[in-house]
């Protein structure tokens, strides 16, 4: 049995970090087990689905490393959805309802006055065929709903059927049928929710393992109810605790908090996100992993927590700069050449100034300063300026050798008395207008002796 997942977002807006969680549990648990990673988009919302929101998902996912084995839309397969209709009506495992939903509302809350769970009551399964009529005279059009297999003989007498599964995450897990209202299907307009297809879809796409947030465990026994309706074996289901703010607060598509997308434009970098949203809120420590396989060493489901996992947002800068500062040249190169890092000069460069860089676009500053010089006349006292013209006055001649800050300092201070800040500070400014900064003993040799003196006050 090869293993198979799938990551299964409704295209309706940009993913958030939140949604990459998922996304890379299940990424990573195929990678482990050498299987398959279905992407699917559950857009039979077509009101709100759009291909534009499909692409940008797709995009996220290979930003983030992830490339699906095949590409699915539940929008694209309505015919095998019906098919599995017409086998529950055929098992009376699907019975049609003309409630509107104000009627459902006012029911729910006679439930509740009567201390009862404001579930459904089936009453549509007493409807006489004249009732029906009329219903259907008027215009109405009905709903389905999937009848839980929750009471003995009489469906009108629910009573306490549990659904029990040993999950890949939580450990054993029980859902009590007799808890939940019948779901709807099928929409009075002839649409799907998530249930059906979902399930159809797991089981003619072959799914072993279903790995989602753990919003999602009442739906499993839901689903696992109509996988066997169905007379299909259900998968291992597997519910991971989900991201939140540091408030508190859950993660929305629609209003595009810490969406990929504009993670990605602010700088961070792909495993800083894949880092983050995988390590929080299990037993890891989460740190900064150089690539998806290494990450994938320290993944594993069963550690993770049970309750919600609160980040900060600042943890990814600081796993940012951690794989900044570490990052080869061979990385990065591509990049830069795009930014206009390029040329014999680029290599030692960067590896100069990546240990100051909070993104790696930042090192564009610095290349400028290189090449141009301060951007802002530095701030100097009259004591300073003398003092720099008598330091550039001992420059070293070329050729220079990675000694060469180190020769010119030690000739200034012999010659001046200065030491430490007060011998250092005006030299950085002098060259490169800022008061922190690379090693200039590495910039040095990248300016050359004419570019030096070019910064001489």
């Amino acid at each position: 049995m090869t293993v198979t997942v799938r990551f299964a977002p409704s295209p309706t807006g940009r993913i958030h970090i939140g949604n990459a969680r998922t996304a890379l549990f299940n990424w990573l648990f195929a990678l482990n087990n050498k299987g398959r990673f279905i992407q699917r988009f559950d857009d039979t919302d077509i009101s709100r689905s759009t291909q534009e929101f499909a692409d940008s998902i797709l995009y996220d996912l290979h930003w983030l490393g992830i490339f699906p084995d095949v590409t699915e839309y539940q929008s694209r397969r309505v015919e095998i959805y019906d098919a599995a209709v017409e086998r529950l009506k055929a098992a009376r495992v699907l019975y049609a309802c003309y409630e509107t939903p104000e009627e459902l509302d006012l029911r729910r809350k006679v439930r509740r006055t009567r201390g009862l769970p404001p579930v459904y009551g089936r009453e549509a399964l007493t409807l006489t065929p004249e009732q029906v009529a009329e219903y259907q005279s008027d215009g109405r059009k009905p709903h389905w709903r999937f009848l839980l297999p929750n009471y003995t003989s009489d469906p009108l007498q629910p009573e306490r059927t549990e659904i029990h599964w040993n999950d890949l995450v939580r450990g054993e897990e029980t859902v009590d049928l007799a808890s939940l209202s019948d779901p709807v299907l099928l929409r009075e307009d002839g649409t799907y929710l998530y249930t059906l297809p979902s399930v159809v879809d797991d089981i003619d796409m072959g799914v072993t393992h279903v790995i989602r947030g753990d919003d999602h465990v009442t739906n499993t026994g839901v689903q696992i109810a109509l996988f066997q309706a169905l007379e299909a074996v259900p998968p291992v289901f597997g519910h991971h605790n989900l991201l939140t703010t540091a408030s508190g607060e859950g993660l929305s598509k629609r209003t595009g908090a810490l969406s990929i997308e504009s993670l990605r434009e602010n700088g961070i970098e792909p495993m800083a996100v894949a880092s983050l949203a995988v390590l929080v809120g299990t037993s890891e420590n989460v740190a900064t992993m150089p690539d998806l396989a290494e990450l994938a060493g320290h993944f594993d489901p069963a550690a993770t927590s049970k309750s919600a996992a609160k980040f900060d947002p600042d943890e990814l800068f600081v796993l940012n700069r951690t794989l900044i500062h570490n990052m080869p040249y061979s990385e990065a190169r591509d990049r830069l050449i795009v930014l206009g890092v390029s040329g014999d000069k680029a290599e030692p460069f960067w590896l100069a100034v990546r240990g100051n860089l909070d993104r790696l676009a930042d090192a564009v500053q610095w290349w400028r300063v290189l090449g141009e010089g301060p951007q802002e006349p530095p701030e100097l006292s009259g004591e300073d300026r003398d003092f720099l013209r008598e330091a550039f006055d001992l420059l070293p001649e070329e050729p220079w050798n990675g000694t060469v800050w180190k020769d010119w300092t030690g000739k200034i201070r012999e010659a001046t008395g200065r030491k430490g800040k007060a011998l250092f500070m005006p030299l950085r400014l002098a060259l490169t207008g800022q008061p922190s900064g690379p090693e200039l003993a590495d910039l040095l040799p990248l300016l050359g002796r004419e570019g030096t003196l070019a910064r001489r006050p």
